[in-house]
């Protein structure tokens, strides 16, 4: 019985609208974009597997990039817990931000920012 209602279970959840990956984050002009459009970011201090460096002044200046309640990860697409039960999207297991200073799609005011911070290239 317990069986049969895992597979029921399984095949419920296969049945399930799941939103494309494509959606966010995504690829453009060769850089890693949220689904606006903004440039996404990698940190060099994010050495320790599952967690992000950024906190406090940074986080201000550097936001998480942080995935819908429905996007899935998928490859080397994943996501780390926030410190505020969000999920910020990793690439590659690296935590992905935003910065402040972009207000444009397109924009990378930020890469090489003080040498630690740069543009995500797949």
């Amino acid at each position: 019985m317990k069986r049969a209602l895992l597979c029921l279970a399984a095949i419920a959840t296969l049945a399930l609208p799941v939103a494309s990956f494509a959606e966010t984050p995504k690829i453009t002009n060769g850089m890693v974009v949220d689904d606006d459009g903004m440039t996404l970011y990698a940190f060099d201090k994010d050495t320790v597997p599952g967690k992000s460096a950024c906190a406090g002044a940074c986080a201000t200046m550097w936001p998480a990039a942080i995935a819908d309640s429905y996007d899935k990860a998928n490859g080397d697409w994943g996501f780390i817990a926030t410190s505020d039960g969000k999920h910020q999207w990793t690439y590659k297991g690296r935590p992905l931000y935003r910065f402040a200073q972009d207000k444009q799609p397109g924009q990378m005011n930020g890469d090489g920012f003080k040498g630690i911070w740069h543009t995500v290239k797949p």
